[in-house]
């Protein structure tokens, strides 16, 4: 199970990256509320490679900030893989970045359902040119499924990237 010392270890290996190859990324952050965020800015010379954060924890907010459409929320859900793409593609829209991801879930301990349970997390990832998004369902409490959900999430830019150069 991924720890905070992962994610830190995730995040400069996507800091090196992007540095390298000039890109911005820009974060929508739902159920981790900012730790992807963190991970990176806790990183000496983020303001090189990471634009911005956006942390759309209400429904509101993913709709006011990053342009995600009322009526997918209500018909999909928050947790979705339509809201997950409309967020990384709307974070994009919404800043100078040339690279996106999002997270929205379940982290628990409540709030889970019989279809959307518990540790269930839908991701984006984007490149202005093409979104991939995922689903996975974590176990833990809910510190344990956000970070796991973080580490998940840089991960996803590492293969974003991966794919960039094929």
């Amino acid at each position: 199970m991924p720890t905070d010392s992962v994610v830190h270890q995730l995040a400069i290996r996507v800091s090196n990256r992007l540095r390298d190859e000039r890109l911005m990324l820009v974060t929508a952050e739902s159920c981790t509320g900012g730790m992807v965020a963190t991970a990176i800015t806790d990183i000496s010379g983020s303001s090189g490679w990471f634009e911005r954060g956006f942390v759309t924890y209400s429904n509101q907010a993913k709709s006011e900030m990053i342009g995600v459409p009322a009526d997918m929320i209500e018909k999909f859900g928050a947790v979705s893989e339509q809201v997950a793409r409309a967020m990384a593609e709307g974070a994009l829209r919404n800043s100078r970045a040339q690279v996106s991801l999002s997270i929205t879930g379940v982290a628990g301990p409540g709030g889970g359902t019989e279809t959307k349970p518990v540790g269930m997390v839908s991701f984006g990832w984007s490149n202005r040119l093409h979104t991939s998004v995922e689903t996975k369902i974590f176990k833990g409490d809910r510190e344990q499924i956000r970070v796991q959900a973080a580490a998940h999430a840089l991960r996803g830019v590492l293969a974003l990237l991966d794919e960039r150069e094929h």
